[in-house]
C-alpha cells in the first residue's frame, strides 16, 4: 500500500509539471504589447533604448512601445508620436513597434491623437485613466470603451479591469467580438505590487467570456520602464488555470497581431 501510495502520488507531480511544460510551449510569447519610456513623463526615466535591450534579455522578438498620448499630464506631446515613425526599426535584435496608448476621453470615445498622427504608428491601445476620464456610473464608463472600440485605429482596450471603472464585462466583450477589437490582461492587474489594485474576479470573467466568443486577449506588463517588460508571470498562472486557448493569445503569434492592427484600420 505505500508503495502504491508512492507510485500515485509521483504520477499526480509528473503529470501536473507535464501539462505546465507543455502549456508553456504553447504559450511560446513573442511580443510584449505595452510598455512605456520616459517619455511617458512618470515611473521611469529608462529610453525605449533600455527596454529594446530588456526584451532581447527575455527573448522576446518583438517590442512594442506605448506611451500615454498628451492628454495625460506631462506625457509626450503630438510631435513625440508623429516622429516615431523615423525610429529604429530593430534594436538588440528585436523588431520595434511603435504605438500609443489614448486616453478616452469621454461617453463618446473620443481619444487624443489625429488620424495624420495614428496613420504613422504602428498600432494603438485606448483605455480610461482618472486624470482624462472621471469614474462614471457602469454604463457610462462601458459605453466610453465600447464607442472607443469603434474607432479603426484602437487596436485594443488596455487593463479593462482597472477596480476603479465599474465595467459590464458582457457588453465589453461583446463589443469587442463586433468591433474586432482585443481585450488586455494587464501583468499589473495581477501583481501583488500593481498601483491600480486588483480585480481578478473581472478578468476571470472576462477570459471566460473571450474564450467562450473568440475574442482575441493581448498579454501587455504596462511596465513603466526596462524593470518588468516581458514579464507575464502571473498572467500565465491564470491562463493556464482558465485552459485558456494560446490562439486567442496575439503574443503568441506576431502575424495574427499585426492582421487585425490591419483589419481594424480598414
Amino acid at each position: 500500500m505505500w508503495f502504491h501510495t508512492k507510485i500515485f502520488k509521483f504520477l499526480v507531480i509528473f503529470v501536473v509539471f507535464y501539462q505546465k511544460i507543455v502549456y508553456n510551449q504553447l504559450m511560446n510569447i513573442k511580443m510584449d504589447l505595452h510598455t512605456h519610456t520616459i517619455a511617458s513623463g512618470h515611473h521611469t526615466s529608462d529610453t525605449l533604448t533600455s527596454l529594446a535591450e530588456k526584451a532581447s534579455k527575455k527573448g522576446l522578438s518583438y517590442l512594442g512601445i506605448t506611451d500615454h498620448a498628451p492628454k495625460m499630464q506631462g506625457s509626450a506631446n503630438v510631435s513625440y508620436f508623429r516622429n516615431l515613425r523615423y525610429a529604429d526599426k530593430v534594436l538588440f535584435g528585436v523588431k520595434m513597434l511603435y504605438g500609443a496608448e489614448l486616453n478616452v476621453l469621454d461617453t463618446s470615445g473620443t481619444i487624443d491623437l489625429p488620424k495624420d498622427v495614428l496613420d504613422g504608428l504602428d498600432y494603438a491601445i485606448a483605455g480610461l485613466h482618472k486624470q482624462c476620464f472621471k469614474p462614471k456610473t457602469k454604463y457610462e464608463n462601458t459605453l466610453a470603451l465600447t464607442n472607443a472600440m469603434e474607432n479603426g485605429y484602437v487596436v485594443a482596450i488596455c487593463h479593462p479591469d482597472d477596480p476603479l471603472y465599474e465595467i459590464d464585462v458582457k457588453s465589453l466583450v461583446l463589443h469587442a467580438k463586433k468591433t474586432d477589437t482585443m481585450l488586455e490582461l494587464s501583468s499589473v492587474g495581477l501583481s501583488p505590487n500593481g498601483y491600480r489594485g486588483h480585480d481578478v474576479s473581472r478578468l476571470v470573467e472576462m477570459l471566460l467570456l473571450c474564450k467562450k466568443e473568440g475574442v482575441l486577449v493581448m498579454l501587455g506588463s504596462d511596465s513603466h520602464g526596462a524593470k518588468n517588460v516581458g514579464d507575464f508571470t502571473n498572467s500565465l498562472k491564470l491562463l493556464e488555470t482558465l485552459s485558456f486557448p494560446s490562439e486567442l493569445i496575439v503574443n503568441c503569434n506576431e502575424e495574427l497581431f499585426i492582421e487585425r492592427v490591419k483589419t481594424k484600420r480598414k
